[in-house]
């Protein structure tokens, strides 16, 4: 009997959410070769990683960008019309897929409620429906404020579970934001990169998606000029805005390299001597994975997700965590005065384990034998 999954995953702002996705979907198919899994993407961009997810059948909805408000937008279509379309496009892959189990990530019902048919008629086959949350959402305050709106209404009757993409002892999603579903803290899903040589004067400096990494990028120019010794290797993710490209077009020196935006950046990380970054879920997990201890650059508003990640990870030692306003002279005295290697055992003294992709497909598939039985 063939499994089926449907991943479905909102994409307004980065690649966070299609990146955890498309690993559990890999997860899921290592462990159960014979599954079925489709994976649901806003993402208008194809990142190789996600171009090469063997035996994952990616379908695409109308990409509806976040703006700074936080308000969503199709740069083509009026918003009405590419919610409408992602609607029918999701309700028609569970008509016709008839999942097993049904993961959407982040928001229960998509940007503005567009997967309320889908998710009723997939509870009508029977299917399994898990939310996937990542580590941290935002300052608790906000976030039950968040679940005190549409966006959340009746979520506990739709879903059988949550999965957390992060561990308890860092936020405890029914403390902090008071959720009742079941919870599952699965570890934190992120790609182990293969063994690799260390540069040792390579400065790898990132801003995972992009799209406002201006800040990031300056610091980098800026810490190159203090610190003669190092070459640069800038990533500026597929959603790089202008101020960030600008950024990036001034810095013409040999000591500078700009790689291709659509590439993971955890190969690159493994051959850093030092790693200046945002305190995305992606790039800060790509960082420790590769047993670097980064400069975390987290941005602070509108949402503190990133900053809470990053002051969390500088308490443990994990991590060094500048702002914007930092002179660059004390970021480089941070590369010479803080080792950059994290010791061996230093992740699992602190409780990270980064097995959450594995683990969350295993999950999954005791779900999909308890919808079996159904």
């Amino acid at each position: 009997m063939v499994t089926r999954y449907l991943f479905y995953s909102h994409d307004g702002y980065g690649l966070g959410h299609v990146r955890r996705n498309s690993l559990i979907a890999r997860a899921v198919l290592d462990t159960d070769p014979a599954a079925q899994v489709s994976l649901v993407t806003g993402v208008e961009v194809r990142p190789r990683w996600l171009r090469q997810a063997a035996r994952v059948r990616v379908h695409r909805v109308p990409p509806m960008l976040k703006s700074a408000d936080g308000s969503y937008r199709h740069e083509k279509l009026p918003f009405g019309a590419a919610l409408r379309e992602r609607e029918r496009i999701f309700a028609t892959l569970v008509e016709e897929e008839r999942p097993d189990v049904v993961v959407v990530d982040r928001h229960p019902y998509g940007t503005a409620g567009e997967l309320r048919t889908g998710l009723d008629l997939a509870r009508g086959l029977g299917s399994a429906l898990v939310l996937g949350l990542r580590d941290v959402l935002d300052e608790p305050s906000i976030v039950r404020e968040e679940m005190r709106g549409g966006g959340w209404a009746d979520v506990g009757n739709v879903y059988d579970e949550v999965l957390v993409y992060g561990g308890r002892h860092f936020v405890d999603h029914e403390v902090e934001y008071g959720l009742s579903l079941p919870l599952h803290y699965c570890g934190w899903v992120v790609e182990r990169p293969g063994p690799s040589r260390s540069d040792g004067n390579l400065l790898v400096v990132a801003a995972g998606g992009g799209g406002d990494g201006a800040a990031v990028f300056e610091m980098g120019a800026r810490l190159l000029g203090h610190r003669a010794d190092l070459v640069g290797l800038f990533a500026p993710g597929p959603y790089a805005g202008a101020d960030a490209l600008r950024q990036l077009s001034r810095l013409g020196s040999d000591r500078v390299r700009v790689v291709g935006p659509l590439d993971a950046c955890g190969r690159w990380f493994s051959r850093a001597h030092a790693i200046l970054c945002m305190a995305g879920y992606n790039s800060t997990l790509e960082a420790l994975a590769a047993g670097r201890r980064p400069i975390l650059m987290p941005r602070r508003t509108p949402r503190r997700e990133q900053a809470i990640r990053a002051d969390w990870l500088g308490g443990l030692g994990l991590a060094n965590v500048v702002d914007p306003g930092t002179d660059p002279g004390e970021v480089a005295s941070l590369i010479r005065l803080h080792p950059r290697s994290l010791s061996d055992g230093a992740l699992e003294s602190a409780g990270i384990d980064l097995d959450g992709a594995l683990n969350a497909a295993r999950r999954l598939q005791a779900l999909s034998a308890v919808r079996s039985v159904r």
